[in-house]
């Protein structure tokens, strides 16, 4: 098959929005987990979304933002263990092939489709298989991250709320950073006072 897939983990309770779920806040006209898809799905080849299993209250509302893209929606029944889960179900799910997949935090609403294709360019620039991480502007650290083909079999035993960061340490001896515009990277809004400064400055911005 060739080509990158994302994974979007998508499966968390969102409870440090108290009540708001932070996916589906409207960006640009459109909810959070649908822009990340979307975008998602300009860059790769192959998008899989993890979702909360269907008892959890996120799950429908969720599934209905993603109605008509075409991405794979993979249930994660255990979500409340931790983001490990949905990174490891998510991965187990994907189609054999690829030649890796990135992992792309859905709560990011300064992400842009050519900052995915920037990350996968360097990946592909290589001469053999690296983990590519993107920075802020000044190289702080952030993401998505892409991980070679040859690391998914590390995810399927991750555990726990560390999500990809133990991968990520296993293989630092083979991180390459990848700068992005601004603060892009680092970006991601978890609770409503986050939110509230960001449209705030969007809005400034504008």
């Amino acid at each position: 098959m060739g080509g990158i897939a994302v994974l979007i983990p998508a499966a968390g309770a969102s409870r440090r929005m108290r009540g708001t779920d932070k996916l589906l806040m409207d960006v640009a006209g459109e909810p959070l987990l649908r822009r990340q898809a979307r975008l998602a799905l300009a860059a790769a080849q192959h998008v899989c979304v993890a979702l909360p299993g269907a008892a959890s209250d996120h799950a429908a509302p969720r599934a209905e933002a993603l109605r008509g893209l075409a991405v794979q929606i993979v249930e994660v029944a255990d979500a409340d263990l931790g983001m490990s889960s949905a990174l490891r179900r998510g991965v187990a799910m994907l189609p054999p092939g690829h030649d890796g997949v990135m992992i792309l935090p859905a709560d990011m609403p300064d992400i842009e489709a050519e900052d995915l294709s920037c990350v996968i360019d360097a990946f592909f620039g290589m001469p053999c298989p690296t983990v590519q991480q993107a920075t802020s502007e000044d190289g702080v650290p952030g993401h998505p991250v892409l991980f070679p083909a040859d690391c998914i079999p590390s995810f399927l035993s991750l555990a726990g709320d560390r999500g990809a960061r133990t991968v990520l340490a296993a293989n630092r001896h083979r991180v390459r950073y990848v700068p992005l515009p601004g603060s892009r990277a680092l970006v991601d809004l978890d609770t409503p006072e986050a939110w509230q400064a960001w449209s705030a400055a969007r809005n400034a911005a504008e």
